[in-house]
């Protein structure tokens, strides 16, 4: 069946679909209409779930936390300021192992206060240890949210699935919705080995001394590794129980790129193929890389990407402040190259922060700079001099 849906709508009926036991709900701008879509669910008695109203952010992960302990299969949403009070209960999460699905419509950060699109908040969790999606297309947060149940609870860690605030939150585009009866049966409830029941007592989240703490710290880098290959599998097996699959990355144009830009999300994606586009039809070789997948970094698929182009631009839509690599993005990408022994001359370019408009004009000049040598360095562009 076929829809009209926002990306949060997308969202709310993946949810639906996973056929969710908790939501933890508080509002915050762009994704509070994900939480009232699945309220409307709920009282409808088209999902039956226990929904939450708690008092923060905050509280709507710790109230997840403690559902997904007990063994419930749970979902919260969040954004920004949001998603900075809960930084705590981030790291709580992933080190207890709860298989968590969060989705994140991205929006900047205050101060000063902005409603809008980047991808501040995101990028802030990029070392929490959650397993961390970025979107480009409301059929995609569709698909993403189910596969992030199989993924969470296949590896026991914690998802999030990000795409832009407003820009997709709040966008109808067309989607496929799948039948709920295929759902289940992709996503079967498993008993988790360890959950909290008084038949059989456990304990999460205890005081360790440091002759135990690194262990656990340890356990989840070799969790995350894991996950990679689920995320793999799951988007295999996705397509071919559904018909749509994505991969860690996606390409455009790449097959005898030798400029490429590299980004993430929906708007950046969508104007960077446009502006791909017109390079080519003015005689650049022009392509475009968007990382799908962002925690684990698909190192391998992106080498595999870049190793062959003479030069390449990384659009990043956060900022690392004074950090050598400002673009949070153009630092994962620099070092991944690095590490496997391909140097090329590139371009971080810093665009779109707190919504400012990016026209395929702009990614278009980032193609010609790249054609006349960018050399190395940072280039803010949209900011007023």
């Amino acid at each position: 069946m076929r829809e009209a849906l926002t990306s949060n709508y997308a969202a709310a009926y993946a949810v639906k679909a996973a056929d969710v036991d908790v939501i933890a709900v508080y509002p915050i701008t762009p994704q509070t209409t994900i939480v009232e879509k699945l309220s409307e669910f709920v009282s409808s008695g088209e999902l039956d779930a226990e929904l939450i109203h708690t008092e923060s952010e905050h509280s709507a992960l710790s109230a997840v936390l403690g559902a997904a302990a007990a063994g419930a299969r749970v979902f919260t949403a969040t954004s920004s300021q949001g998603l900075a009070l809960a930084y705590e209960v981030l790291h709580i999460a992933s080190a207890m192992r709860m298989p968590i699905v969060m989705a994140t419509p991205a929006r900047a950060l205050s101060a000063p206060i902005n409603i809008h699109n980047d991808y501040s908040d995101v990028m802030n969790m990029r070392d929490t240890g959650w397993v961390i999606y970025i979107a480009s297309s409301a059929q995609e947060v569709y698909d993403t949210v189910i596969q992030g149940y199989r993924v969470a609870e296949g590896v026991n860690l914690p998802v999030a699935v990000a795409y832009d605030g407003f820009l997709m939150s709040h966008t109808l585009e067309p989607v496929e919705l799948n039948d709920e009866g295929e759902v289940a049966k992709f996503l079967p409830r498993a008993a988790r080995p360890h959950v909290l029941d008084p038949r059989r007592p456990v304990t999460f989240g205890p005081l360790v001394s440091p002759d135990w703490y690194y262990e656990f710290k340890y356990q989840q880098v070799t969790a995350m590794n894991e996950a990679r290959e689920w995320v793999v599998k799951t988007d295999v097996e996705y397509g071919q129980w559904f018909g749509r699959s994505y991969g860690l990355v996606e390409g455009y144009l790449l097959e005898d790129a030798d400029y490429v830009v590299v980004t993430y999300g929906g708007a950046a994606y969508g104007n960077a193929r446009a502006a791909a586009d017109l390079a080519r039809e003015r005689g650049v070789a022009a392509g475009v890389l968007r990382i799908r997948l962002y925690r684990p970094f698909p190192t391998g698929e992106v080498v595999k990407a870049l190793s062959g182009v003479k030069t390449f631009a990384v659009l990043d839509r956060a900022i690392m402040f004074g950090s050598p690599a400002e673009g949070p993005l153009y630092k994962d990408v620099v070092l991944a190259m690095y590490l496997h022994g391909v140097d090329k001359p590139s371009l971080n370019v810093i665009h779109g922060i707190g919504q400012r408009a990016m026209y395929v004009r702009d990614i278009y000049k980032v193609f010609q700079a790249l054609r006349e040598g960018p050399g190395r360095g940072v280039m803010y562009m949209g900011v007023r001099p």
